[in-house]
């Protein structure tokens, strides 16, 4: 077995080494000198569009005009103190004015409010650099957007974009969104000197002794939310809860030509980068963290997105790292925009709930979508598709390929379709047992995940094999899993699905 074990991992390695060869320095020279097109070759992200198991356009970087403008002549002063809002947006502006170009941010820590972005600006952080959001609520209004995949209304994103073209966010900086602030904490998810200093801090609330939230408008908000949604009518309602409102930190809505690169995303509020509606984006080379306690911190969470690049890239999060996702329940299916043509190369993923996730929000469907060549390392579960009743949608043609696994928590691959708000690990912790035996009527709301191909996984030591837990009234169908060898603590188990693929699956159970 072991043997056996270790010929199949050589032939995962080998196979991911030799595919897409041509223009192995794609992350270094995919703007080449000045934004113009690298000599060797006219798009190193060809590469990635070629022979894939669907159709799907060539994506390419944005190119900017030939024009460079510094942070610090517009009045902004790095030292960590003074707020530089202004200063962004005068540089921002004057930029755009000209036609765009590439906005420097030299070293130092540039304290501000919320950035917005134009189209044709390059935003570059020089190493050293860090743009630090403010702790403020104040200084975020409020505005009418989606959030976990409803339309309704939170506080300005620290960074935001939309109805861009042609946008970058590049460099070797770090982007922090002070996430500290907003966030509420779980005892369980800390150590005893993290929770001490956490409920420490002025202003908070223990709502029980094991959970923490930032103030009280926080925790009367939460008591009415439907999944971080307040019930809220009036305009003093919505500011009496305002700090419950807390932002992604990226927002890049109905945006095309996106580039994101080289940049360190960190400690967001909420999500940590939301492309929504965007079109040909690109995210090479990027580092997306959060704490392991970072309520609602998913690393990043492509929504209702076409022709999209996740290339070369590390995640680390609180919640799940890469997740795909399309709008949720009737909100998700009234704008009915599936998340489609999704390369996933290269790519690396640390704690978290999962590592390549499908849902749950995906109302208004997701296919076309290709992982491979990307390796999980200690979290909670490897590839995970959830959903539930109610959401409606499709999820079909997803093919995965050359993924390996280390120290997954729980299953190294699971379909849930009685998605409940909470963590695999969590829902293992509470003995959640949902009834998968009693059929309803199909309708709209009947989310359907089909034509999955899985193969070439190795995965040493989760917590269980597999776990398919299909709705009896719509199955799981079409999965097709190929060249699978997974060390696990508990064996697969399978609910609810028909035509399942099963050649050279080898399951080691260990205790």
């Amino acid at each position: 077995m072991k043997k056996l074990f270790c010929l199949l991992l050589l032939g995962v390695t080998l196979s991911a080494s030799a595919q897409k060869h041509t223009c192995d320095n794609a992350a270094s020279h995919a703007q080449g000198k000045k934004g113009k097109a690298c000599a060797n070759c006219e798009n190193p992200y060809k590469r990635f569009t070629q022979n894939l198991p669907f159709q799907m356009p060539e994506v390419s970087a944005p190119k900017f005009p030939d024009r460079q403008v510094n942070l610090r002549d517009f009045g902004a002063v790095g030292d960590g103190i003074a707020l530089n809002t202004e200063a962004f947006a005068k540089a921002i502006d004057a930029l755009s004015q000209q036609g765009g170009g590439r906005l420097l941010v030299p070293a130092g820590v540039w304290h501000t409010g919320p950035i917005t972005l134009k189209s044709n600006i390059d935003l570059h952080l020089e190493v050293g650099a860090i743009i630090l959001f403010a702790a403020d609520e104040s200084l975020y209004p409020l505005i009418s957007t989606s959030f976990e995949g409803l339309d309704t209304r939170r506080c300005q994103s620290p960074l935001s974009a939309v109805g861009c073209e042609n946008i970058a966010i590049t460099g070797r900086g770090v982007i922090d969104g002070n996430g500290q602030y907003w966030r509420p904490v779980k005892r369980s998810k800390m150590t005893a000197s993290q929770w001490k200093e956490v409920v420490a801090r002025p202003g908070g609330v223990s709502v029980r002794d094991d959970y923490w939230v930032p103030s009280q408008g926080y925790a009367k908000a939460e008591k009415n939310a439907n999944m971080n949604v307040p019930k809220a009518t009036t305009e003093e309602e919505w500011i009496a809860v305002k700090r419950f409102l807390r932002p992604v930190m990226i927002s890049l809505v109905n945006c095309k030509n996106v580039l994101l690169q080289g940049v360190i995303f960190q400690n967001s509020p909420a999500w940590n980068i939301h492309p929504l509606m965007c079109e040909n984006i690109i995210l090479d080379d990027v580092l997306a963290r959060n704490p392991a306690f970072a309520q609602n911190g998913d690393a990043l969470d492509l929504e209702s997105c076409k022709n999209a690049l996740i290339v070369n890239s590390k995640f680390d999060a609180g919640d799940d790292g890469i997740c795909i996702k399309s709008g949720k329940d009737a909100d998700g299916r009234r704008r009915g925009i599936p998340c489609e043509n999704v390369v996933v190369d290269g790519c690396t993923v640390f704690a978290g709930h999962g590592g390549f996730v499908v849902g749950s929000e995906m109302s208004g469907g997701v296919k076309n979508i290709l992982v491979e060549n990307c390796q999980f390392l200690g979290t909670d579960v490897g590839l995970r598709f959830k959903s539930t009743r109610g959401r409606g949608g499709i999820v079909e043609n997803i093919n995965i390929n050359n993924v390996t696994m280390t120290d997954i928590k729980t299953d190294a691959i699971t379909f849930n379709m009685y998605y409940g708000g909470k963590s695999v690990a969590e829902m293992l912790a509470d003995g959640d047992n949902p009834d998968n035996t009693t059929k309803v009527p199909v309708t709209e709301e009947t989310p359907i995940f089909r034509n999955i191909n899985i193969k070439n996984i190795v995965c040493n030591d989760a917590g269980r094999a597999m776990e398919f837990n299909g709705l009896p009234e719509m199955p799981i169908d079409g999965i097709s899993l190929e060249n699978v060898m997974i060390q696990a603590k508990k064996d697969a188990v399978f609910t609810n699905y028909k035509n399942l693929k099963k050649k050279n699956v080898v399951i080691k159970v260990i205790k």
